[in-house]
C-alpha cells in the first residue's frame, strides 16, 4: 500500500480545487462565446429532450480548466503531452462540429489521426492479463489501442443525450479510475485523472437539468479521448490477475450503449453514426421517467460498475477477491432492481424521495382515502368469503 504525506495531499487537493473553480468560472464566458459564434443547439426534431435554444461548446471550459491546472500542478510527461495536443485537436474538431455540424466521416478521420498520434506517443495496449498469464498483442497492439481510443471517444459522445448525463458519467468514471490508480500506487496518473474529474464537476452545475449550456461534441469528444488515453497509460498497465476487466467495467455503460447502438443501426441498414432515439437514456424517458430520474438511474449504474472495477484491483482484497467482487456486484444489482421497481410506480417513486415530485396535502389525503377504501373492500371480500364457505 502506498501513502501520501500531508504536503503532497494538500498539494493535490489544491490542484483539484483549482480545476473545479476554473471550470466553474470559465463556463459563463464560454457560454457568451457560444452565442457569438452561433454554436447554439436549436431543438428541431423529436430526438432532443430540450425545448429551447441552448449553447453547446461548454466542453471548452472543461478542456481549458484541465489544461491550465495540469500545466500548473503536474510534471510534463508523454501522457500529458498526448492529452494536451490530441485533446486540442479534438476540441477544435468538436467546436467546428458544434457550429457547422460536420459529416460523420470527416470526424472519424480526425479521430483516427488523433488516436494514431496517441499510439505513436506511447499510449498502447501491448498485452492483456488473463488469469495471471500475459497475452502479448504484438502486431495487434496498434489497431487494438486505436480501436479503444476511438471507441471510447465516440461512446461518451453517443451517451450525451440528457442534461448532465455525459458530464456526470465522465466524472464518475474518472473517480473510479482515480480510486483504482491510488490503490495500485500510481499517484501521478491518479492526480491527472482527478483533475479531469474535478473539471467535469466544475462544469456540471451549469449542465445539470435544466441545462444552461451543453458541453457539445467539444466536451464529449475531449472527455472520451482523455479518459481513453489515461486508461491505456494507467489501468491497462495494472498487474492484477483480471486487469483487463478493470477498464471494461469502468466504462461498461457508455461502451455497452454504444455497441448496442451501432449493432441496432447496422442491422437496420443504417449508418452507425445515424442519430436515433434508441439509446438507453431515451428508453428510460419513454418509459415515463423524467430527465433527472433517468440521469440518476444511469449515474447509479455507472457507479456500480466503477465499484466493481475498484474491487477487481489487486490491493483491495488479499484473498477471495473474485468471490467478494461478485458478491458486491450481485448485492448492487439487487438493490438497483428494488429501486428501479420503486421508481416505476408513481406512488412509490414519490414516497422514496427519488422523485422531484413533491406530495401536496391534498394528494396525501386522497392517498389515505384510497388506502382506507381498499382496506374496506378487502375486509368485505373476506367477509363474503367466510359466508360462502361457512364450514371453513
Amino acid at each position: 500500500m502506498y501513502y501520501m504525506d500531508t504536503v503532497q495531499l494538500v498539494f493535490m487537493l489544491v490542484g483539484l480545487l483549482c480545476a473545479f473553480l476554473l471550470a466553474y468560472t470559465l463556463t459563463p464566458p464560454v457560454r457568451v462565446l457560444a452565442f457569438k459564434i452561433g454554436a447554439i443547439d436549436v431543438p428541431l426534431d423529436d430526438r432532443r429532450m430540450h425545448t429551447k435554444p441552448i449553447p453547446r461548446v461548454g466542453g471548452l471550459a472543461i478542456f481549458l480548466a484541465f489544461t491550465l491546472t495540469t500545466v500548473l500542478f503536474c510534471e510534463f510527461n508523454s501522457t500529458l503531452v498526448t492529452v494536451w495536443i490530441g485533446g486540442a485537436a479534438i476540441v477544435v474538431l468538436g467546436m467546428l462540429d458544434d457550429i457547422f455540424r460536420l459529416p460523420a466521416w470527416s470526424k472519424l478521420i480526425v479521430q483516427l489521426l488523433v488516436a494514431a498520434f496517441a499510439v505513436w506517443n506511447g499510449a498502447t495496449i501491448d498485452h492483456i492479463n488473463l488469469g495471471g498469464h500475459y497475452v502479448m498483442l504484438g502486431g495487434w497492439s496498434i489497431p487494438v489501442s486505436m480501436l479503444w481510443i476511438v471507441g471510447l471517444t465516440n461512446a461518451i459522445n453517443f451517451i450525451d443525450g440528457l442534461d448532465g448525463l455525459a458530464c456526470g458519467i465522465s466524472a464518475i468514471s474518472s473517480v473510479s479510475m482515480v480510486l483504482v490508480l491510488l490503490l495500485s500506487g500510481d499517484i501521478g496518473n491518479a492526480f491527472v485523472t482527478g483533475i479531469l474529474a474535478a473539471s467535469c464537476m466544475g462544469f456540471l452545475p451549469f449542465n445539470a437539468n435544466p441545462a444552461r449550456i451543453f458541453m457539445g461534441d467539444t466536451g464529449a469528444l475531449f472527455l472520451g479521448y482523455a479518459m481513453a488515453v489515461m486508461s491505456v497509460q494507467g489501468v491497462f498497465k495494472l498487474h492484477a490477475v483480471l486487469a483487463f476487466l478493470v477498464p471494461v467495467a469502468i466504462f461498461a455503460l457508455p461502451l455497452g450503449d454504444t455497441a448496442f447502438a451501432v449493432l441496432r443501426r447496422v442491422c437496420a441498414g443504417k449508418s452507425p453514426f445515424t442519430a436515433d432515439r434508441g439509446h438507453l437514456h431515451h428508453r428510460l424517458v419513454d418509459m415515463g421517467f423524467t430527465q433527472r430520474e433517468s440521469v440518476k438511474i444511469l449515474y447509479a449504474i455507472c457507479a456500480m460498475f466503477g465499484l466493481i472495477a475498484v474491487f477487481f484491483t489487486k490491493a483491495m482484497f488479499a484473498e477471495g477477491r473474485f468471490v467478494k467482487t461478485i458478491g458486491i456486484a450481485v448485492l448492487a444489482v439487487v438493490i438497483f432492481v428494488i429501486n428501479f421497481i420503486i421508481m416505476k410506480n408513481p406512488r412509490y417513486r414519490r414516497h422514496s424521495g427519488l422523485s422531484d415530485d413533491e406530495m401536496t396535502v391534498a394528494q396525501y389525503r386522497a392517498e389515505l382515502e384510497e388506502l382506507k377504501k381498499n382496506k374496506q373492500v378487502r375486509k368485505a371480500e373476506r367477509a363474503e368469503g367466510k359466508e360462502s364457505h361457512p364450514e371453513s
